[in-house]
């Protein structure tokens, strides 16, 4: 009984969480940079700068670019990146930080990843880091496969979890767990529902495990190597 009230109590506790955090990506975006920081005790950036010595290529795309961060470091190190997100918010407030006196703008998008508004083969590498549930959906996959090149790579950085003994440790571990930021067995819900189905889209694709300050990063890695099936 005391288990199963617990179940009902974190499931309740997980939507209210996820109700607010999808509130902080657009309504109040301006929030985001401190929660991410604070919930993963100053590690978010850290994590998501781990995808960095995998991209490849000149001509990058961002799927889920949020207030620019990673998007402004791409942006130093290849010639042309391009960034998708689906938050009116995020968009200005990306823009803003990137903002360059007497250089264009930064080329950012607004749209979903399921409907990408860009020619195919456009780009040598996609990158996503923390995306939501779009990510494995079977429009988003396609849509990845045709703005690829041939031999484009796709890097997402699903889920991160920290290691860390200390109380605070413990306590921001157990905050990803409820609200189902970490998944239960982490490594094998995306071997399941994003590893098989990249590769059934035409994928070589696998997955890392980075250490990054007393946590685990998950990296997926996948190359387009054929053409999507059917």
């Amino acid at each position: 009984m005391r288990g199963s009230q617990r179940s009902v109590a974190e499931r309740a506790l997980s939507g209210v969480l996820r109700f607010i955090f999808r509130q902080i990506y657009h309504r109040f975006a301006w929030t985001y940079d401190s929660v991410a920081l604070g919930v993963s005790l100053g590690r978010w950036y850290d994590w998501t700068y781990a995808v960095l010595p995998f991209v490849t290529g000149p001509r990058i795309l961002e799927i889920g670019h949020g207030t620019g961060r990673l998007f402004s470091r791409l942006s130093r190190a290849h010639r042309l990146v391009v960034g998708l997100d689906g938050s009116r918010q995020m968009a200005a407030l990306a823009r803003n930080r990137i903002r360059v006196p007497n250089h264009a703008p930064p080329m950012l998008v607004r749209g979903l990843a399921q409907y990408q508004p860009f020619n195919s083969g456009q780009f040598d590498c996609v990158v996503a880091t923390f995306p939501t549930e779009f990510i494995f959906e079977p429009t988003t996959i396609s849509e990845i496969h045709r703005v690829l090149e041939p031999g484009g790579r796709l890097l997402v950085l699903p889920v991160a979890w920290i290691l860390g003994r200390t109380w605070m440790d413990r306590v921001a571990a157990w905050l990803f767990s409820v609200t189902r930021q970490v998944p239960p067995s982490p490594e094998q819900t995306i071997e399941l529902r994003l590893l098989q189905p990249l590769r059934a889209a035409g994928f070589q694709a696998d997955m890392q495990r980075l250490e990054v300050r007393a946590s685990i990063v998950l990296l997926v890695l996948a190359s387009k190597v054929s053409a999507l099936p059917g």
